[in-house]
This record gives C-alpha cells, sequence and structure tokens, in this order.
C-alpha cells in the first residue's frame, strides 16, 4: 500500500482530529498514513524520509505554531542548515487559524515557508482553514476542510504515478516562490509582517461536476421549500421528508466507560511570578443534572468515570475524547421514535444539509438541547463521551484573583494544572529596566511581577534595581480600574517607577493635557523614555492581553516609536523589534 507520513500540530485537538480524519479516509483511497504528532520527534525523521509528508497544524497565541511544534519549528530555523537540507521532501500542508485574529494560519505558514527554504517542494496546494467559517469538526467539516481532503488524494496519487515513471515529476510538483528566501535573523518576524487576514480560498475545482449539480440543486429545493413550509429542528416538509438519503457510514464505538467511586486528590507543583495555571471551568451545574438524568445516572453523580479504549477497535489513531464529529449519526441507532429516527438521519445527510446547517451549526445548537429535542434517543455513556467536545483549558495568572465560588455552604471544585510552556518571565538582572503592557485583565501577571520584586527589595535593601513601567487601560476609571489600591500601594512605595493609566470611554483622563484612550497612545506619548530602556539600557518589554486587536496596536506603537526616535524607515523598526524578540527582550502572553 502506498504510504505517506500525516504530522499534525495542534493546541486544542482541531488538527489532531483532522489528522486522524485523513488517516482513517486514506485506507479507502489506497493509501496507508503513518501519523504521528510534531512532537513524536522519535518517531519519525524528515531527513531521510522519501515517503510524500502531510502536515495539519493549528495557529495560537499572536500567529505562533502550537506548543507541540515548537521544538520542531526552532530546529528547522537552523540558519546552519543547507538550501537543500529538504531537497528530498515533497509535501502538502493544511494550515487552521482564524481570520478574526491577524496573523492568519501563521503557524502554518511559518512552517511551509521554512520548509521550501529548506528546499522541499509541494506536490499540493496549501490550504488555510477558517476556524472565522466553521472548521467545526462536525458535519460542518465538509464546508471548509473537506474540500482540501478530497482534493489531497487526487495529488497524492499523482504524486506516487509520477514517482513511478509515469509522469514527469515536474507535472506534480508545485513550484516554489519567486522571491528568494530571507535568511536573516529576523525571518520569523517579517512573516508576521507579510502574513495578511484572508478567508478560505480552496480550490473545489476538484469536485465532480455532479457534485456541484447535485448541491445547487439542493439548495434550490431548500430555497422552494422555505417559501411554503419552515422546517424545524425536529420536524421538515417535502420534498426532503420524503427523499431517499445518503447517510453517512456509522463509525464503530471505541470507548468503555467505567464508573468508581470518587478519590480524593492532591498535588504540589511550584511557579514563578509570570507563570499561569489551566483552570478547567466546570460546565453549569443545570445542566449536568438535567444530562445524568437523561442517561439515568442520578444515582452515581459523584462517581468518577474512567474510559479506556477498546481492545478490539479497528480506528486508527483511537484517542480519548475527540472533539465533536459525527453525533447526529451516532444519535440515529440510539433514537425508538420512528419519526425522531428519520429527522436525525435527514440531519446528517447530504440532502439534509442546508436544514443542518440552519438548525444545528449556525444556531449552535448544544448537546442536551439536541437531546431535548429527541426525547426517544438514550445514547449510552460511553458513546456520548466519544462525541463531545474535551473542555479547554483557560490560563490564568498567579495573581488574578477567582471569583468566591462558595455559595449557601456549598464549596465548588475547579481542576487546575501548571502551564506546560511559561516564558513569560522577569528578567534575571533586577536592575534590568522593565516595561509592562497589560490593560484590562492583561495586567495581572504584572501584579506577579511588583509583588516579587517588592519581595527582593526587602531582602536586599542596598541592591540595584532597574525602573518599572506600567501602561495599564481600561474603559472606565470607576468601574474598571483592576488592582487600583495595589498599584498605588507599589507606585507609593518606589517599586513601580511610572503608572500611565488610559480610560477609553472617560471624557477626560484625570491631569493628562488631553485624553489619552489607550495603552498604545501612552506608549507613543513617552517614546523618548520606552525608546532609551529598549535600545540604551538593555530594557525588556512585556505584553499582555488581547491578541486580535491590543497586541497588534502596541506592535504599530512600538515600530512608530522606534522608527521617530532612531530616525530610521519603518520596515528597519521592525527588524529591530524582531531583533528583541529573538533576544527575548519583547515578550508577548497574548490571546
Amino acid at each position: 500500500m502506498r504510504r505517506f507520513l500525516l504530522l499534525y500540530a495542534t493546541q486544542q485537538g482541531q488538527a489532531k482530529a483532522i489528522a486522524e480524519e485523513i488517516c482513517e479516509k486514506a485506507v479507502t483511497h489506497g493509501f496507508s498514513a503513518d501519523l504521528h504528532c510534531f512532537s513524536e520527534s522519535d518517531k519519525y525523521d524528515l531527513k531521510t524520509e522519501t515517503a510524500p509528508l502531510v502536515v495539519v497544524v493549528s495557529t495560537t497565541g499572536n500567529g505562533d505554531p502550537p506548543d507541540t511544534a515548537r521544538k520542531f519549528v526552532k530546529a528547522i530555523q537552523d540558519r546552519s542548515l543547507p538550501a537543500d537540507f529538504f531537497a528530498h521532501l515533497r509535501y502538502g500542508l493544511l494550515g487552521l487559524g482564524d481570520s478574526e485574529y491577524t496573523y492568519f494560519c501563521n503557524g502554518g505558514k511559518i512552517i511551509d515557508k521554512r520548509l521550501q527554504e529548506l528546499g522541499a517542494q509541494r506536490f499540493y496546494d496549501t490550504g488555510h482553514a477558517d476556524d472565522c467559517v466553521g472548521v467545526v469538526l462536525d458535519l460542518g467539516l465538509e464546508l471548509v476542510v473537506e474540500p482540501w481532503i478530497d482534493g489531497l488524494w487526487a495529488a497524492l496519487t499523482k504524486h506516487f504515478t509520477s514517482v513511478g515513471g509515469k509522469e514527469e515529476m515536474s507535472g506534480t510538483l508545485t513550484a516554489a516562490s519567486d522571491a528568494s528566501p530571507r535568511t536573516d535573523p529576523v525571518a520569523l518576524e517579517l512573516l508576521h509582517v507579510e502574513s495578511q487576514v484572508e478567508l478560505l480560498r480552496l480550490d473545489d475545482s476538484r469536485k465532480k461536476d455532479s457534485e456541484v449539480l447535485e448541491q445547487s440543486a439542493v439548495n434550490k429545493e431548500s430555497s422552494a421549500l422555505a417559501a411554503d413550509f419552515e422546517s424545524s429542528l425536529t420536524r421538515s416538509g417535502p420534498p426532503l421528508s420524503q427523499a431517499s438519503l445518503n447517510i453517512p457510514a456509522l463509525p464503530p464505538e471505541y470507548l468503555q466507560a467505567c464508573l468508581q467511586e470518587p478519590l480524593g486528590q492532591k498535588t504540589n507543583f511550584s511557579y514563578q511570578p509570570g507563570d499561569a495555571f489551566n483552570v478547567i471551568c466546570p460546565n453549569s451545574d443545570s445542566e449536568v443534572q438535567d444530562l445524568v438524568q437523561r442517561l439515568q445516572l442520578a444515582d452515581r453523580l459523584e462517581h468518577r468515570v474512567f474510559l479506556k479504549i477498546k481492545a478490539d477497535t479497528k480506528k486508527k489513531g483511537a484517542a480519548l475524547l475527540l472533539f465533536l464529529r459525527a453525533f447526529l449519526r451516532a444519535l440515529v441507532d440510539h433514537t425508538s421514535d420512528g419519526a425522531e429516527r428519520r429527522r436525525l438521519q435527514e440531519l446528517c445527510s447530504r440532502q439534509g444539509a442546508p436544514d443542518y446547517n440552519r438548525l444545528v451549526r449556525d444556531a449552535r445548537a448544544c448537546v442536551l438541547g439536541l437531546l431535548r429535542a429527541f426525547p426517544s434517543c438514550r445514547p449510552p455513556l460511553g458513546l456520548l463521551l466519544e462525541h463531545l467536545p474535551k473542555l479547554q483549558p483557560r490560563p490564568y495568572s498567579c495573581a488574578r484573583y477567582f471569583l468566591n465560588l462558595t455559595t449557601i455552604g456549598l464549596i465548588f471544585q475547579i481542576t487546575i494544572s501548571p502551564r506546560t510552556t511559561n516564558f513569560f518571565h522577569l528578567p534575571n538582572d533586577p536592575s534590568a529596566p522593565v516595561i509592562m503592557v497589560g490593560p484590562g485583565a492583561g495586567v495581572a501577571p504584572f501584579i506577579g511581577f511588583l509583588q516579587h520584586r517588592e519581595k527582593l527589595q526587602e531582602q536586599r535593601p542596598g541592591g540595584r534595581f532597574g525602573a518599572m513601567w506600567l501602561f495599564f487601560g481600561c474603559r472606565h476609571k470607576d468601574r474598571d480600574y483592576l488592582f487600583r489600591e495595589e498599584l498605588r500601594h507599589f507606585l507609593k512605595c518606589g517599586i513601580l517607577t511610572h503608572l500611565k493609566v488610559s480610560f477609553s470611554r472617560d471624557a477626560r483622563v484625570g491631569e493628562e493635557e488631553a485624553p489619552v484612550k489607550y495603552v498604545q497612545d501612552h506608549i507613543q506619548r513617552h517614546s523618548k523614555q520606552v525608546a532609551r530602556v529598549l535600545l540604551h539600557e538593555n530594557g525588556y518589554i512585556y505584553v499582555c492581553g488581547d491578541a486580535k486587536n491590543m497586541a497588534k496596536d502596541v506592535n504599530d506603537a512600538l515600530v512608530e516609536v522606534i522608527s521617530k526616535e532612531v530616525g530610521v524607515e519603518k520596515l528597519e523598526a521592525m527588524r529591530t523589534l524582531a531583533t528583541l524578540k529573538e533576544e527575548k527582550r519583547y515578550l508577548q502572553d497574548i490571546w
């Protein structure tokens, strides 16, 4: 069987689930996929790999590759590598991203660009999938990622055919960029500059004409239907209710769920200022109660659920707690009422795609809502857990306060763990000046910084400590000024050297000569001091908070500051900032 290497890099599980989807479909198309995470470097070797490579990679933070790919990216960014290091490699790449963020799909673009710089060539066009228009691991998947996956099989077939001598290799490969590759130390940051927000533009030309016509017919029928009858989640009308349905096959169950008595657990771990904890926020108690009642598990509500993969499963890449996919299809076989069963079949069929999009995907129907809509449906716990999306951890800085979760004598328990990649730390040398930019909740880690500095100065009364600047911003001074008393204390005792606060929704800003709305405005107002700290005093700048707008605006303001104070063009100022990032003196913790 024709083999290809399939690598994924995931932050929250989407890229992994899509890679598993590709792995499962490969067999039906006559291929064998060797599936691994980028972090499993002991299981593959791209330096000697002769099979074609398929990559699925998501984007996190401010356009960065996922944590699972950081080691790989760092290795291939080694500028001592020769330009033909990957000349033997043929690859296809699918990048996942969100066009609401500035550096759309940049995790994939970074890997894509560097592979080409090292001589690798594409056997298949790169895809950029936009989470903003529906990268969801259910039937909505076919609207975004499926066209790329569908075209992959033809591209792989063409590659293997040409390798076998039946076609010229030049007809198979996609030419690399005409632009000469950058090899300076700031290439990674300049790639950020080049990245533009774009929506998914996948090549649908690979679809057969019959499929296009079929979908067009479905759309026309749906429009005609809407004029006479408004379908709902639980019922439909002609022609859908009378149509023969193309229903996807049901994959075999692969999880076994066991319930056991609860066990007490305690875990201790160390941390330092700037670190964060991953917090698993619990589901709504009322929804959980409703769900366990529906599953007839109310008498075992306090039990722990242990999951294991069934020994006889044939599912490739079987893993615990995958994202939601084909949930409606799974419910069909556990629904006793005929009318409800038919409606579920319609919603998971090709013919029912318009209803599914409108009533399930676009309406953001939840698991409990679907079970309430179809009361005769009673799925087993194990199957339900196969299709439930995993609760995603939310990072909270050490200094951030939690809401008081004690009500009427009931204490809610939350699950926390150390964040795997903590890099947002104060410099080892306390004499280095520090600039902190943290509007809104982004100020939280800086409270930890200031608390730590206060302790250090108490322990070393004659020590040399650098200046500490804080640029804080919020909407209203009276309602949103977080840690106001703490910041006043740090300023009064000299721990905090400069505090610059802006209020975006207040008409005036205290004693300022003119209103300053945002932190980036204050940075530009103090451009001489900021430039001096960063460029002449070997200082550090930390930015924490919103990635969609604030982080980009602050970056742009720093470009303006450097350009103005040094007297250089903006491109050179961008290079200077990129160098600060390379030196770990410009650090961001953004979301």
